[in-house]
């Protein structure tokens, strides 16, 4: 009988010290309403360096079933296509969500383009040098029909830029430990163009004059504290 009351005890104890625990390490403070307030039209300007918004050009719209999951993630959606004086176009897409916990996180591009019916091919992790630092991207290639479209993006997860998978979870987890809810951004450069290895370096060249036109408090909340 004394036997089964310990254990009872214990067993007692270990449920109350785990519904503490999980209350305590459940975020409660979201980053966002701490943050000034994100307006994404108004952080990329519509002309930068050789680079100005192509009117002529809708953005790939998605489906109502995939716009509807994107609504539940992301506060902010941003889509453009920008043309230079050689007529090279480059696509510019931008989401941002205030809520980048376990939960709600970015949906990467190789999900939503097999959503749309391309095949998603060549995803490879790399690094995108710029003049302010290293990016951790990743590349890939969506193709269908005769529509062949290298892409490369990067998601932010608070103040740092990260891989999607395990670093992207280690960085919600390490904002969990301290209570907090990090925002973060997905950002999205693509162009239709045959040479993938053309295309990667037109992008680069892009997204270095995109952050050269911003502001220092916009690039970091864009590309993650390596900005700053």
């Amino acid at each position: 009988m004394k036997k089964s009351f310990i254990v009872s005890f214990i067993l007692g104890m270990l449920m109350l010290s785990s519904g503490a625990l999980t209350k305590v390490m459940t975020p409660t403070v979201k980053d966002a309403d701490l943050r000034d307030k994100i307006d994404l039209g108004a952080m990329i300007p519509s002309a930068f360096g050789d680079w100005q918004i192509d009117e002529s050009i809708i953005p790939l719209q998605v489906d109502p079933r995939t716009q509807a999951s994107l609504d539940k993630i992301y506060n902010q959606t941003l889509a453009r296509t920008y043309v230079n004086p050689l007529g090279r176009r480059v696509m510019l897409s931008v989401a941002y969500g205030g809520d980048q916990s376990d939960s709600l996180s970015a949906h990467k591009p190789e999900v939503c383009y097999l959503a749309q019916g391309f095949e998603v091919m060549k995803i490879v992790a790399g690094e995108l040098f710029t003049q302010y630092g290293t990016l951790p991207v990743k590349r890939l290639l969506a193709v269908q029909g005769n529509r062949n479209e290298p892409i490369t993006y990067w998601i932010t997860v608070g103040d740092k830029a990260v891989l999607p998978g395990l670093k992207q979870k280690l960085q919600q987890l390490s904002y969990g430990l301290t209570g907090r809810v990090p925002d973060g951004m997905l950002v999205r450069v693509s162009s239709i163009d045959r040479d993938n290895d053309e295309a990667y370096q037109l992008q680069a060249l892009f997204i270095q004059d995109m952050l050269s036109a911003i502001g220092i408090k916009e690039r970091t909340r864009l590309t993650g504290t390596f900005g700053a």
